[in-house]
């Protein structure tokens, strides 16, 4: 989604007030749990659903 959307990690990162680490930790799949919260704002961010950024594994 980042890419379609021609947006930088740190961009996002900015936009949506998650730290840097945080957002690699989620765009690297390393994550455990995402806060409803936080989920919200990337898809409001990125104007995506959150099926579209989210895997089940």
């Amino acid at each position: 989604m980042l890419a379609k959307r021609k947006m930088s990690v740190t961009e996002l990162s900015e936009k949506v007030g998650i730290t840097l680490a945080n957002i690699s930790i989620l765009k690297n799949a390393k994550a455990k749990a995402i806060r409803f919260s936080t989920l919200e704002a990337l898809c409001k961010e990125l104007d995506c659903q959150p099926g579209d950024i989210l895997e089940y594994r």
